[in-house]
């Protein structure tokens, strides 16, 4: 578990705290009285079949949506009253991934790294040492919508970490990516985490939930399940994710997040 590499064997921070989060729109209850624990430098997995209310629980948790009731804190920022503190701390990639397709490669990363607060003096030596590790020193000045879709893969989530954050949210990172691509990209998650940073990552591929250090799995609102991919698969006498998950998520009765 990459969190046991932090301050050398000390117990690792809690980076996100959740006590009884609850969000309704009218009498429809998306999420449920939640409540879970991260550390720093954990990969977090948050599963859900559509429905199951993880998107609006990861809306509350960045800052775009308030909660109707319980409490949580991101970074150490209330999710209730600190959602602009949240947003300038987190680093977040969206399924879309956000780039801007008619900016160059070095535009966007210059870009974000303003939204980000990056200080303009780092902007330069950062984007040229990002451009190398990533290979792109060649591609620096083409436009992002002329890259093959794992390549903006790779610069949307450098991007969303350029600032060096404490959490890293992914929105279901690796979507229409084909098998290969998907383990690269994992790769840079782990090396990410082995930084020190922590990764909240929403997915529907199961065998990605088995790269995770834990593992939360939510069905109508509520997490039925949490712990890491081996304790589920034996509390569940599964032999993978893939039926752990589909064990709870036959008591679904939702269609929609």
């Amino acid at each position: 578990m990459n969190i046991k590499n932090i301050n050398q064997g000390l117990e690792p921070e809690i980076v996100i705290s959740v006590q009884n989060l609850t969000k309704k729109f009218g009498n429809f209850t998306a999420v449920d009285s939640i409540s879970f624990e991260v550390k720093q430098g954990e990969i977090f997995g948050f599963l859900g079949a559509n429905g199951a209310g993880k998107t609006t629980a990861m809306r509350m948790l960045i800052g775009l949506s308030r909660p109707t009731s319980g409490k949580g804190t991101v970074a150490g920022f209330d999710i209730s009253t600190q959602t602009e503190q949240i947003k300038r701390t987190i680093g977040y990639m969206s399924q879309k991934f956000a780039l801007y397709d008619d900016l160059k490669v070095w535009e966007n990363i210059r870009l974000y790294a303003g939204i980000y607060g990056v200080p303009d003096s780092l902007i330069a030596p950062r984007t040229d040492m990002l451009l190398k590790q990533l290979g792109f020193e060649k591609e620096r000045d083409t436009l992002v919508k002329s890259l093959p879709l794992g390549w903006k893969q790779k610069l949307a989530f450098s991007v969303a970490i350029f600032h060096e954050p404490k959490i890293v949210f992914l929105d279901e990172p690796t979507g229409g990516v084909d098998p290969a691509v998907r383990r690269n990209f994992w790769e840079m998650i782990y090396q990410a985490a082995d930084k020190g940073i922590t990764v909240f990552v929403t997915t529907h591929y199961m065998d990605e939930a088995e790269y995770c250090d834990r593992v939360s799995i939510m069905v109508d609102g509520r997490i039925e399940a949490l712990d890491s991919p081996k304790a589920l698969k034996n509390q569940f006498n599964a032999r993978n994710m893939d039926e752990v998950f589909h064990q709870l998520a036959r008591k679904s009765t939702r269609n929609s997040d």
